[in-house]
This record gives C-alpha cells, sequence and structure tokens, in this order.
C-alpha cells in the first residue's frame, strides 16, 4: 500500500488552497473515492482568531474542512464516474455536540454574553458547568462551545453535500460520533477543564473506546453498502441517516443540527467566510 503525505493547516484558508493545489497538481491520483475530514482542534482556553478573523475551532474544524473538500471536488467528482453510486463518499468526523446544541448563528465570534443571545442559540448550561465553566450565562466564550459550534458545522455539511452531489453524481456524505478516544485533542484545555473530565471520567459518565473502537464507526459510514442516501424525514427527524453513532444509523440529534435550512444557512456563510461560491 502506498501513502503520500500532504501538509494541510486547516485554520488558515491561504494554507488550505496552497494544499489543496498540490493535491490537484498530483496527476499520479487522479481520482479520490473517499474522503475523510477528520482533523480538529478542540477546548481553546482563551477566544482565538485565525488569520481569517474567525474563532479559531470553528475555522479548523468546519471552514477549513469546508474550503478544502470544495476545492478537491474534481477529483471526487471524476471517481464517481467509475464507482457506482453512493461508493465515492465524505465522511466528516464530528462528535456528540449535536446531540445538545444547534448553531450559534447571530454572534460566531463570540463576542456577547451567553445570556444575551437568543434563547435558541444559548448554550446547554449544565453541560458546560460539567466540563468546570463558573458562570457560564456572564461569558461570551467558552471553550467547549466553540468546539460545539464547529462539529454541529460537520453534521450540516454533509447534509447539504448531499443535496448538492447525490442526485447528480451519486457522492454521499456523512457524519460520526466516534466515541470518546484518548488522544492529543485536549492537549489545550485549561487545567480545570482537564480535571472536570477526569471527573466525569471516575464518575462514569462516559467510556474510553479503543482507537480501532474508534475508527469503527467512520469506517462504517466510509465503506459499508448498505447505507443509503439519508431520508428527508422519518419519525419527525430530517435527513434520518445523516448522523452515526456506535456504527448505527442515530436519532439523537437535536433537531438544529439537523435540519436542512440551517444547513443551507451554514453553506451559504461558509461561502461567505471563503469568498468563493461552489456550484456542481
Amino acid at each position: 500500500m502506498k501513502y503520500r503525505a500532504l501538509k494541510l493547516d486547516l485554520s488558515s484558508q491561504k494554507a488550505v488552497r496552497e494544499a489543496a493545489a498540490e493535491l490537484l497538481s498530483w496527476n499520479d491520483v487522479p481520482t479520490i473515492d473517499i474522503l475523510v475530514n477528520n482533523a480538529a482542534v478542540m477546548n481553546i482556553p482563551e477566544r482565538t482568531l485565525n488569520e481569517d478573523g474567525l474563532e479559531l475551532q470553528f475555522a479548523t474544524n468546519h471552514v477549513g474542512h469546508f474550503l478544502f473538500t470544495s476545492l478537491i471536488m474534481p477529483k471526487l467528482l471524476k471517481a464517481s464516474e467509475g464507482n457506482l453510486k453512493g461508493v465515492t463518499r465524505v465522511i466528516n468526523v464530528s462528535s456528540l455536540s449535536p446531540v445538545v446544541t444547534g448553531m450559534r448563528w447571530s454572534d460566531l465570534n463570540f463576542e456577547k454574553r451567553n445570556k444575551d443571545l437568543p434563547e435558541v442559540e444559548q448554550p446547554p448550561y449544565a453541560m458546560h458547568k460539567a466540563w468546570g465553566a463558573i458562570d457560564p450565562e456572564e461569558k461570551s466564550y467558552l471553550p467547549l462551545e466553540g468546539y460545539n459550534q464547529s462539529k454541529v458545522a460537520n453534521v450540516l455539511f454533509g447534509i447539504a453535500l448531499n443535496r448538492r452531489l447525490y442526485e447528480s453524481y451519486g457522492i454521499l456524505s456523512f457524519a460520526v460520533h466516534p466515541g470518546v478516544i484518548e488522544t492529543e485533542l485536549v492537549r489545550y484545555a485549561a487545567p480545570e477543564t482537564v480535571a472536570a473530565i477526569q471527573k466525569m471520567k471516575n464518575a462514569g459518565a462516559f467510556s474510553i473506546k479503543t482507537l480501532g473502537a474508534g475508527a469503527a464507526t467512520t469506517l462504517v459510514a466510509a465503506v459499508d453498502p448498505k447505507l443509503g442516501r439519508p431520508e428527508a424525514v422519518k419519525d419527525g427527524k430530517e435527513n434520518y441517516g445523516a448522523y452515526l453513532i456506535d456504527c448505527q444509523i442515530s436519532d439523537r440529534a437535536d433537531a438544529r443540527a439537523v435540519s436542512s435550512d440551517e444547513a443551507e444557512k451554514l453553506w451559504s456563510l461558509s461561502e461567505q467566510l471563503v469568498k468563493e461560491k461552489f456550484g456542481w
């Protein structure tokens, strides 16, 4: 099996464009059958904006993936020409965040106090307190909520991709929660956050998966032939089948995280943020 490394800094739109251009220049790699958008940062302690003026977690975990996927789309489309419908796929590795929250449309960069947001956009305060936040209602930036926003966007991005790509090209997209895995994802977290996570772990709030088990749901989403396009509505749930947990389709996502309207709103916003429109 052959491998080739590609330097990709998802926090910078300039770097993403450079990486995409390099990949597109690889004539000996004419097609891409499966793209897994997996990289992420989490729990940045202080509100941080990237060079493009965006909150760092949203910029890295969603905008970078949105731009990279869109720019390398020619090779995905080429792959779809020779594949059966549904074989070419884009997988977005999300988290459990879509179960508890939606998008913070009115304050993407965390400039307003949480209690001053529209009620529907206010964070799940109990969750943040469990993660060590003190008086989250009075704060603007919450490290975990920055991550939550990006992970909800991962699901909505996949829904928007299906609308644009499945009928015309047979390309499928899914988002997955891989489970809790011991990786370096929390390396930026503040000490009090790390202590809160350990406390929850000791109390049995979650179990740790092995690396193999953590990769399993992503692999199912990427290659399981039984998975088809998510259903528009099933049992009152929009886009049923767009989000997987524990290698199974899950209906646990908050309605806002699987809404077609929210997905289209995110697509329009993402195009504005990267200053480019994409149409296939």
